[in-house]
């Protein structure tokens, strides 16, 4: 289950990264109201899954999810660049992410 909240709390990272984009720098009320609840509740996600995994693995992982969901969703939201090279450092976080599970 500890992995299950782990992911969710990577989701919500790479939310709360989006809504940083849609505050216009906190001048906007709604995204940032929405953006703070989300980096809340992705810490506390992320709290709850350290009980049970390493700190380590739990934070790599927390990171790693939230900055490769970050770069889909940039390509996706704001045409950012699909350049080989990083989507294949994409894919090598990708994969430092499976090795860290399945070293767990």
């Amino acid at each position: 289950m500890s992995w299950i909240i782990l992911f969710f709390a990577g989701l919500l990272e790479v939310a709360w990264a989006v809504g940083l984009k849609y505050t216009e720098g906190f001048s906007r009320p709604i995204p940032t109201l929405l953006t703070i609840l989300a980096m809340v509740a992705s810490l506390g996600l992320l709290g709850l899954a350290m009980k049970q995994l390493p700190l380590g693995t739990a934070y790599a992982i927390w990171t790693g999810v939230g900055a490769v969901g970050t770069v889909l969703v940039g390509i996706l939201l704001f045409g950012e660049s699909m350049a080989p090279v990083r989507l294949l450092s994409v894919a090598l976080i990708l994969c430092g992410l499976v090795g860290l599970k399945l070293s767990h």
